[in-house]
């Protein structure tokens, strides 16, 4: 099948969006706010991800191509979670659900789902693990808290042992007591979620390079730094456009790999010359 991943009027939009504005670097990242959301729903669409949801609707619903997977962004949701991802039961895998605030930055969620659209890592690494290289402090409970205090990752355990476990972010005002702060957004993974999902997320969560925003873009809180950005419109334009483009040549890759006819020694005809007597 032959991957057409974003149309030209979309990607027109997104030029018109960002060709005029003048990037900022916001740091820290948590708090930078929910930036451009095409930076989720464009990557899944370059991987051949469709829309199954009413297109008049301000709900989006994609699907991928195999319809294991669901991503659903609902900006008129009751509850605290504008998107969910969900993936549903295989023969041999188990169906898990991950779901994020309103304002978790694009480039953090986008860093998740292009993380599950490509092969887990060879050696896998705990969200720990990356948190502690980045200077967070993690607590015997299994609590870790970002540098400012504003951002906490909390491991829970599932049942007996550590073997099965949850993972739930939640980004408070830091300008209110420890206990009894504004709940600014979160993330949760159920305990089925693949551990390299979880942990491509807090990577991109801690990294301590800054987002950008346009002047009047919408961030998380009053405290966030930002300084105008060496970035220029058009090299964020033309980095949306190269990812894309990556994600393009990934998704083609993986589906002629699937395709890819198998010989079974066990069951392949094989000819032999004829033997004269």
């Amino acid at each position: 099948m032959r991957l057409v991943p974003v149309n030209e009027q979309q990607l027109a939009e997104f030029v018109s969006t960002h060709e005029w504005r003048i990037p900022f670097d916001t740091s820290p990242r948590h708090l930078a706010g929910p930036g451009d959301a095409r930076h989720i729903t464009h990557g899944l669409a370059a991987a051949g991800w469709k829309r199954t949801s009413d297109p008049l609707s301000p709900r989006i619903v994609l699907t991928s191509p195999d319809h294991r997977y669901r991503l659903d962004f609902s900006p008129e949701s009751d509850s605290s979670a504008w998107w969910a991802l969900w993936a549903e039961y295989t023969d041999t895998e188990r169906g898990w659900n991950a779901a994020f605030g309103e304002l978790v930055p694009a480039e953090i969620l986008g860093s998740f789902t292009d993380a599950l659209l490509s092969p887990p890592p060879l050696r896998q690494i705990s969200p720990f693990e990356v948190l502690d290289a980045a200077g967070w402090l993690i607590d015997a409970r299994g609590h870790a808290s970002s540098p400012d205090a504003a951002c906490h990752v909390e491991r829970h355990a599932v049942g007996r042992g550590d073997s099965v476990v949850s993972w739930h972010v939640e980004v408070s005002d830091p300008d209110q007591p420890r206990h009894h702060r504004r709940r600014i957004w979160h993330a949760h993974f159920d305990p089925n979620t693949p551990g390299h999902l979880v942990t491509a997320f807090v990577a991109a969560l801690a990294d301590p390079a800054p987002l950008q925003r346009g002047m009047h873009d919408r961030t998380a809180h009053h405290s966030v730094t930002q300084h105008h950005s060496a970035l220029t419109p058009k090299q964020i334009i033309e980095a949306h456009k190269a990812r894309l483009t990556a994600i393009r040549a990934r998704a083609s890759a993986a589906r002629r790999k699937n395709n890819k006819p198998t010989t079974n020694p066990a069951t392949s005809t094989v000819t032999r010359p004829a033997v004269h007597r």
